[in-house]
């Protein structure tokens, strides 16, 4: 061994004479770890239900209130709109007039761009923007939000309905299938609101999302280059190998910002199409082979409810489709609402926002709309244009209301290449190189995850990325529940304080003592790998003991005060452990068990296998009981 090495072994069995020396002169006081007083099988089952599923206590504001006040609260609980409408000012419609009426111009071209994304005539766009951001005014607890068709879920659906019916040879059975899954993505979103299922979004990793986005945004740009550059013959794969194909075979015929200045990406789409058309309309230029947009229906939405399949092979189809597509939905609406309430300040209540979703889509594909959510672009904007409510949307909505009843007929001649620009320039900013480059320098594992989700897409479909996506979250939760981190540790120079000896070199082991801290709880799925973990930590420590010729290690502290929980399985391993190092002449010893674990480890008698006098409140402690002990009564 080295210089250093020898060294840093005589410092240990200095601190080890200078400990025992104290310990002789003064015996330190020692609490002792509290046993929490039994709990009723019906009083703990209501408390893991309370802390699981209603965390945020929110019949709170009903407690102590007269039955008239509940009722008004409930109503409010619902529609949050009764609650800050009171306070609506003429100051506030004014923001928020100016925001509506700026997503308006933005929403609309979108809204035509986007239906051809999802393979439906482009009325349905626009219906998708009148009565589902009506519902969520009065519904959505998001002050900040702009509801609307988006180009990802626009993608995916597209996508899924069209593994099922061609659009173009069954253009009706494909609309009643789209109809079909917005309601069912409705009736999910609603769902997961009502029952506090929100958490179960959250298992999709932020880094899948991101990278799931960005090869959408590749995606659906290419595939607007079959407008752009007016390519008929056009693959129907999303994948970007097929499509550079199409664009290669048909090449022969052609074909951050400023918070001052945010009106002018706002109303360009608009005014571009308004050039653009008025352009074609003049010199006919669609007779010379430029594709246009051609009819668009006239009128508000029409009723849909007897086009959705409620019995039938296309039912399961649809409820597929709509739960993929919900979630995606649901994914990205939270996601922006929480940006947009911490950047303002104020609390967004998760489930009543899925509820909200999930009334509206449930509403809107009985009058015509498909999957709509928060749109990334248009809340930006809205955000930006000084929006004070979710008024904006109500504003916006009456703009598309104007729009269907009397201008939809204008849009005829927009040509199909300035709508798969607006497309494009929409769906570029979701490519977030530099959260990618975030996520590469903090965690590398989530960096698989984002590149997985990414490639997956671009080089497969969007069903392809979703799966990687989800796969690798889910592959990420495992192993981190399946190989929780362990750790030794050591005291801190001049303190009693012990930590991981590799965040803190300078911190010194204790002779004939190991010090093992467990870095998660302890279930089924890990107890195993804890045991046998731990084990390899003495065997590897009692290895390097022998080859300088120290006595081997005597104790084994196991510091639980990150482990939150513990199951049979894991105390199971824990007897095991015990009785393997008694074969060895070990005594194991626990530090700081929680409440939980102390009541279990109570409960399955296993504190009476080990002895009360094993368990101590701190590590300190328990070293300075350890240390104390000569050979012969460890023995």
């Amino acid at each position: 061994m080295g210089r250093s090495s020898v060294e840093a072994i005589e410092t240990k069995e200095m601190d080890y004479r200078s400990l025992s020396s104290s310990e002789h002169q003064q015996e330190p006081y020692m609490h002792k770890v509290g046993v929490p007083p039994k709990q009723n099988l019906f009083d703990e089952f209501k408390t893991t239900i309370k802390e699981t599923l209603f965390s945020d206590d929110p019949l709170r504001p009903f407690k102590d209130q007269p039955r008239s006040r509940k009722f008004v609260l409930g109503l409010q609980a619902v529609f949050p709109i009764l609650d800050w409408g009171k306070s609506y000012n003429v100051s506030k419609f004014r923001g928020d007039l100016i925001a509506g009426l700026t997503i308006a111009s933005l929403c609309i071209p979108q809204d035509i761009g986007y239906s051809k994304l999802a393979n439906l005539p482009p009325q349905y766009g626009l219906y998708s923007s009148f009565v589902p951001p009506l519902l969520y005014a009065f519904m959505g607890s998001s002050r900040d939000i702009a509801i609307g068709p988006v180009a990802v879920v626009s993608l995916l659906l597209g996508s899924l309905l069209s593994n099922e019916i061609d659009p173009t040879t069954n253009p009706i059975e494909y609309r009643r299938l789209a109809f079909t899954a917005t309601f069912f993505a409705g009736i999910t979103q609603a769902t997961l609101g009502i029952l506090r299922l929100g958490f179960l979004i959250d298992f999709l990793s932020h880094a899948a999302v991101v990278g799931f986005m960005g090869g959408a945004a590749i995606t659906i740009a290419l595939q607007q280059l079959k407008g752009f550059l007016g390519i008929k013959k056009f693959t129907k794969e999303t994948d970007i190998i097929s499509v550079m194909k199409s664009v290669l075979r048909s090449a022969h015929h052609g074909g951050k910002k400023n918070k001052k200045l945010f009106w002018i990406p706002a109303i360009a789409p608009l005014i571009s199409v308004i050039l653009s058309t008025f352009f074609v309309y003049i010199t006919h230029a669609e007779k010379q082979g430029v594709e246009i947009v051609r009819h668009i229906e006239k009128g508000i939405n029409p009723p849909s409810v007897g086009e959705i399949y409620f019995t039938g092979d296309y039912l399961l189809k649809g409820l597929r489709i709509g739960i993929v597509a919900g979630m995606i939905a649901l994914t990205e609406a939270v996601a922006i609402g929480r940006t947009f309430a911490s950047m303002k300040d104020y609390q967004l209540d998760g489930n009543k926002e899925m509820v909200a979703l999930g009334t509206m889509n449930v509403v809107g594909s009985m009058t015509s709309c498909y999957v709509t959510t928060g749109s990334f672009s248009r809340s930006a904007v809205n955000y930006m244009a000084g929006c004070q409510t979710a008024v904006s949307n109500i504003v916006m909505s009456v703009v598309v209301f104007l729009t269907l009843l009397f201008i939809t007929p204008l849009f005829e001649y927009t040509p199909n290449a300035i709508l798969s620009a607006i497309i494009i320039s929409a769906v570029i900013g979701l490519v977030d190189y530099e959260a990618t480059i975030l996520i590469w320098k903090i965690d590398k594992f989530d960096f698989v995850a984002c590149m997985g989700a990414f490639f997956g897409v671009v080089f497969g479909s969007v069903e392809i990325g979703l799966i990687i996506a989800v796969s690798i979250s889910f592959a990420k939760i495992l192993l981190q529940v399946t190989r929780p981190r362990t750790a030794i540790l050591g005291k801190i120079p001049r303190t009693n304080v012990y930590r991981n000896i590799q965040q803190y070199p300078e911190a010194t082991q204790v002779p004939g003592v190991l010090i093992v801290r467990v870095d998660s709880a302890i279930y089924f799925s890990n107890s195993n790998y804890m045991r046998e973990r731990i084990l390899r930590w003495l065997m590897d420590e009692d290895e390097q003991l022998e080859s300088v010729g120290l006595p081997k290690i005597r104790f084994l502290i196991v510091d639980m005060s990150p482990v939150t929980d513990i199951d049979t399985s894991g105390i199971h391993a824990f007897e095991e452990l015990h009785r393997s190092l008694h074969k060895r002449e070990i005594q194991l010893v626990l530090s700081n068990p929680g409440r939980v674990v102390i009541d279990k480890l109570h409960a399955s008698n296993f504190v009476s296998q080990i002895g009360e006098d094993k368990i101590f409140l701190t590590v300190s402690d328990a070293v300075l009981t350890c240390s104390s002990k000569s050979p012969e009564e460890v023995v």
